[in-house]
């Protein structure tokens, strides 16, 4: 095999390991980072709380196609529109909780519990 030939053949074995190397190292992690974000935006809805790419919290008050309306702090008057790739985080809403009037509260000091404990282990 003439020197030219092999040296054709080195450089094409180079290009295709550069290429391998750049499509474990870029490609493919972008492709799973895309996906990860569509099943993201996918499950968003209203009343979620949303990190975005610039640092804000805020609640989703409306999600469209393609954009969000979010209400940021507790100031109604404070929500702004945005593309849905500018969600950084998606934190599900939580349940909601039982009113205050529907738990048992009890009302006594420690000092009421201890002394009741003592007349119980006296009799």
């Amino acid at each position: 095999m003439p020197q030219n030939a092999q040296t054709i053949i080195l450089m094409a074995v180079w290009v295709a390991a550069i290429a391998v190397f750049m499509y474990f190292t870029m490609i493919r992690p972008n492709r799973k980072r895309r996906k990860e974000n569509e099943a993201m935006f996918a499950t968003m809805k209203a009343g979620d709380y949303v990190l975005t790419t610039s640092g804000f919290y805020g609640e989703l008050v409306d999600v469209q196609d393609d954009m969000v309306i979010v209400e940021f702090g507790g100031n109604k008057n404070c929500r702004i529109a945005m593309k849905k790739d500018c969600i950084e985080q998606v934190e599900k809403a939580q349940q909601e909780y039982k009113k205050p009037s529907d738990v048992p509260v009890d009302n006594r000091s420690s000092k009421d519990k201890n002394n009741k404990n003592d007349k119980s282990e006296k009799k």
